[in-house]
């Protein structure tokens, strides 16, 4: 058989009543050349019986859980494409989007990771939000990701596509990354090749309950995150130092770890006020005015003038 240009690579768990459209949109693609691997991971719901019906043209993984990393390194195991394409089982893809991702990738050899923006979705199909990430980034990142703990404006993972010899290069994602296995796709990738930010909307980010966001940050869920971006920044610098590189993240540039610990310590208006500046210089969004902006609203809840923007868990 012809070895697949793309690999569309979906991982599910529990969400059977998404997963349709997230494979239909894949199989529904006008590049050719194209293979669809979906990975159930012990999803203990009516997954398996939707994903059925998609023999012979889907390839179905079935595992026990190990998580959204285990996921996806099941599929790339078990697919052949040149291109990696990642799709969560709840999002679902634009058409026309592996086509602009393989001309990106044909246009520069030099890429590793390849990425669009993601338009928002209410569950019941109602846009909302303005498609992200807002702010794009291209080309050679590593001195931005440098400077930033490694933050940038970055893609999720159902916007990313990496070139098979940068994943062969790389090797899998830790399984560490139960969940946000993003992290590593956009915290790696950067330091390997060069990276190319498509502007238009390619596919659909579904919003719905999950444990992860919250319109309105409590302490619980501020731990939880600084507790990803520090063994995110750990398991980097382990990969620089693996790979000969010579660049090292130090959380202390980090700006979203830094505000998290000060909203959980309360602080005071100096200590608000340093972050405030270093809010203003931080390198992980390149854009100048949605920096100043970002910085602004935080002003007040850091000064003691508004209100704090965490509140307890109940």
């Amino acid at each position: 058989m012809p070895r697949p240009t793309y690999s569309v690579i979906i991982n599910n768990y529990n969400y059977g009543s998404f997963i349709e459209r997230a494979v239909d949109s894949a199989l529904a693609q006008d590049a050719e050349n194209v293979e669809v691997i979906v990975v159930d991971d012990g999803s203990t719901d009516h997954s398996r019986t939707v994903l059925e019906r998609y023999r012979p043209q889907v390839q179905l993984v079935f595992q026990e859980n190990r998580g959204q990393a285990g996921a996806i390194n099941a599929g790339v195991l078990a697919s052949r494409g040149d291109i990696l394409c990642f799709l969560d089982a709840d999002d679902w893809c634009a058409m026309g989007k592996l086509s602009a991702i393989g001309a990106a990738f044909a246009a520069d050899p030099r890429l590793s990771l390849v990425y669009h923006r993601l338009q928002p979705v209410l569950s019941d199909g109602t846009f909302t939000l303005k498609p992200i990430p807002r702010t794009l980034c291209s080309g050679d990142l590593r001195r931005r990701l440098a400077r930033s703990a490694g933050w940038w404006p970055f893609p999720l993972t159902s916007a990313v596509a990496i070139r098979r010899a940068a994943w062969n290069e790389v090797g899998p994602i830790p399984e560490s990354f139960r969940i946000s296995a993003d992290a590593w796709l956009v915290g790696i990738y950067p330091f390997v090749g060069r990276v190319a930010a498509l502007p238009e909307v390619q596919g659909y980010y579904r919003i719905h309950n999950n444990s992860w966001y919250r319109s309105v940050d409590d302490a619980d869920m501020l731990r939880k995150r600084m507790s990803h971006w520090e063994s995110t920044v750990e398991v980097t610098n382990r990969f620089l130092a693996d790979h000969g590189q010579p660049w090292r993240l130090n959380l202390d540039n980090h700006f979203p770890h830094r505000l998290a610990a000060l909203r959980l310590s309360g602080g005071d208006p100096l200590q608000g006020m340093r972050l405030l500046v270093q809010g203003l210089r931080f390198g992980g969004e390149p854009n100048l005015l949605r920096r100043a902006r970002n910085v602004l609203r935080l002003a007040p809840e850091l000064i003691g003038t508004g209100p704090p923007g965490i509140r307890e868990h109940s």
